[in-house]
């Protein structure tokens, strides 16, 4: 049985610097702590600096949030590349990508080096860019996906439109589950006509 959502706020200066949420994230009998915001449909996205390796010069890159406006953009953030779930969802998302339009796209966000992201989608024949967040918890606090036990990403899907807005958000709350492919389908769908 799960537990009742709680939220714990601490605050400096009046600001929210972190959310704690339990109840919400778990896997099999085991209880996760998120960390962070979390985020809502027609909220302004987070920035971030997330990492990739180039494969032309073999050097590893950042990309930012407002490297993506102009494209809407589908956030599968999973636990790790190393771990078969992870990799089946990331695989299901990249046969998923001949149905966006032109003007969208799929990143694949975890904790995982660019290196070793790189390494696994060379052997997987998985296409879409993996995006590393492994050089803070930023990404997982500001996207509200950190799991404190774990120091992993808990497994969600964020839809974000041109103008860097949130149109849909899942948050995963069993990390032995697959995401709502086709709900944020749709969103991508909806997205690039409005």
């Amino acid at each position: 049985m799960r537990r009742k959502a709680t939220v714990e706020i601490e605050r400096i200066g009046g600001e929210a610097i972190r959310k704690e949420r339990s109840g919400e994230a778990f896997a099999g009998t085991e209880q996760l702590t998120v960390q962070g915001l979390h985020l809502h449909p027609g909220e302004a996205a987070p920035d971030f600096s997330l990492d990739y390796l180039d494969l032309v010069d073999m050097v590893v890159r950042p990309v930012h949030l407002a490297d993506l406006v102009g494209l809407v953009c589908l956030l599968n953030v999973v636990n790790s590349l190393e771990w078969p779930l992870c990799q089946l969802v990331t695989r299901r998302w990249e046969a998923l990508c001949a149905a966006l339009p032109p003007e969208a796209c799929i990143y694949t966000v975890s904790m995982d080096p660019p290196q070793a992201q790189t390494r696994w989608q060379e052997s997987a024949g998985v296409l879409h860019q993996a995006l590393s967040a492994h050089r803070s918890e930023q990404f997982g606090q500001e996207y509200g996906v950190w799991l404190k036990e774990w120091r992993l990403l808990q497994r969600a899907a964020f839809v974000i439109d041109r103008n860097a807005y949130i149109v849909y958000a899942e948050y995963v709350a069993d990390q032995l589950r697959e995401p709502d492919y086709a709900a944020a389908i749709q969103a991508v769908q909806q997205a690039t006509v409005g």
